[in-house]
């Protein structure tokens, strides 16, 4: 092969500098910043008669704004016979209206520059639309006409429901699918946080009359919040909403009971012939976020195992190779709350990753974190949260979350000051408070055949 100048010139100068590279003295990285506080802008807020509650936020500099309804219409209103009704609710919802077919109401968003977005949680059914912003009163007026009048048509129960038996078959197929389910279940038993999957039978059984009866029962205006964050004209938005969103029905407010999620030690094994990895869920409930430990829990649970920094993942991958992407999170409800260690591993050393992720909650226990490792945590913590809050959809999640758990106006407005104050003694108290090992419910899915000997020293006796 024929080598030009040209094509040596670029190897020289790779080669050049990777000795450089090999003999130049390593210079560490600059310090990092102090993290700005988190401001928002001025949000108004009202609530109309009929319960609705609303929040205006003039964002940005960007032409565009959402709207978004967050209706607490979800699984958490679901029956044991139920499960993923408010799924199947949600679906139809994109379906059209009694006014305006399904590819009507796309059109109408489309000539707004946007499309309407559904999504359905164990809390929430949320309904969202981003628009170009001089098209804002439009979208709230096709918003409120899907949840006061949708269409909910028959005729596409057929298919909806092949859907999620599909998804439901995928999904039961996935190891972590079935340790969250286990997970879920031991910790939430009955209560509809409990309950992940429905059987193939119960979607096949429901009808058309299930549906139109779990909308009638959980949509209305007074559990339900309108948020408008972006640019618009503020007054056009304000007699759209009251226009189009105040003769809804009020409706029942919501009466969900928190569950008592069991705190007992106990091994729960899923068996997975011939895996190659183990699915480890390890975790227990905590404090909710309307608790006073629960920013230095925030804090500890990043230090510990959520975050690329954290001690358990610099243990068992970086420093022993015993898994890929090992996590932890705080899953949170309103008043309840659970932290969980979840890492898939190679079947040979389950046990010896569940040894070393106890080893580190236990340390983590007994001796507080210098204040080195404390503040680059910190540092990453508030700069995430501040850079969550640069978009519109970002500021919605968090004036969401703060609505979910009753945490007051100042609660954002303040978080990153709160954050910067965890010391290095509140990370321990928290771990020795709220992450007890013998509190701890394990998951295990894997090849019994190879882990039974390895999880012997976890199981109850």
């Amino acid at each position: 092969m024929r080598i030009t100048g040209l094509a040596i010139v670029p190897a020289v100068l790779a080669a050049a500098t990777t000795a450089f590279a090999q003999t130049a003295p390593k210079q560490a990285p600059p310090a990092a910043g102090t993290p700005r506080p988190f401001s928002l802008p001025t949000p108004e807020s009202f609530t109309l008669p009929n319960g609705l509650g609303v929040t205006l936020v003039p964002y940005g500099t960007v032409p565009k704004v959402t709207v978004h309804l967050a209706v607490d219409a979800a699984n958490a209103d679901e029956t044991a016979q139920q499960v993923w009704l408010a799924d199947l609710t949600g679906a139809l919802l994109k379906e059209g209206t009694t006014t305006r077919s399904a590819d009507a109401v796309a059109d109408s968003l489309a000539k707004m520059g946007g499309r309407l977005d559904v999504g359905v949680g164990p809390d929430v059914t949320a309904l969202s639309a981003s628009v170009l912003s001089e098209f804002a009163a439009g979208a709230v007026e096709v918003l409120a006409e899907i949840v006061q009048a949708p269409l909910l048509p028959a005729s596409e129960l057929p298919r909806l429901k092949a859907d999620m038996v599909r998804n439901l078959t995928l999904a039961k197929a996935q190891p972590q699918s079935m340790a969250s389910e286990r997970f879920s279940q031991v910790l939430y038993g009955d209560h509809p946080y409990g309950r992940v999957f429905p059987t193939e039978a119960m979607v096949n059984g429901y009808t058309h009359a299930d549906v139109r009866a779990f909308h009638a029962a959980t949509f209305g205006a007074a559990r339900s919040h309108l948020y408008v964050v972006g640019r618009f004209d503020a007054e056009a938005v304000r007699s759209a909403v009251r226009a189009r969103f105040g003769p809804w029905q009020k409706g029942a407010a919501a009466r969900r009971t928190p569950p008592t999620p069991a705190g007992t030690r106990a091994l729960h094994v899923i068996d997975r012939p011939k895996a190659s990895q183990s699915t480890l869920y390890i975790g227990l409930p905590v404090v909710d976020p309307g608790h006073a430990d629960y920013v230095a829990l925030r804090v500890t649970n990043a230090l510990l195992g959520g975050s690329f920094a954290s001690r358990i993942t610099a243990n068992i991958r970086e420093q022993k190779g015993y898994t890929y992407s090992p996590n932890s999170s705080l899953s949170v409800h309103p008043k309840v709350a659970h932290w969980v260690q979840v890492a898939d591993v190679t079947t040979a050393v389950t046990g010896a990753s569940m040894k070393e992720i106890f080893f580190e909650v236990d340390r983590l226990r007994q001796e507080p974190p210098t204040e080195d490792e404390l503040a680059g945590i910190r540092n990453y913590l508030a700069g995430v949260f501040v850079l969550q809050n640069s978009s519109r959809g970002g500021i919605i999640q968090q004036l969401e979350f703060t609505r979910q758990h009753g945490l007051g106006a100042d609660y954002l407005r303040t978080l990153v000051q709160k954050i910067q104050a965890v010391t290095p003694a509140d990370v321990q108290r928290v771990a020795k408070s709220w992450l007890d090992p013998a509190k701890m419910t394990m998951v295990v899915v894997g090849d019994t055949a190879e882990i039974d000997d390895q999880l012997a020293p976890y199981v109850t006796k």
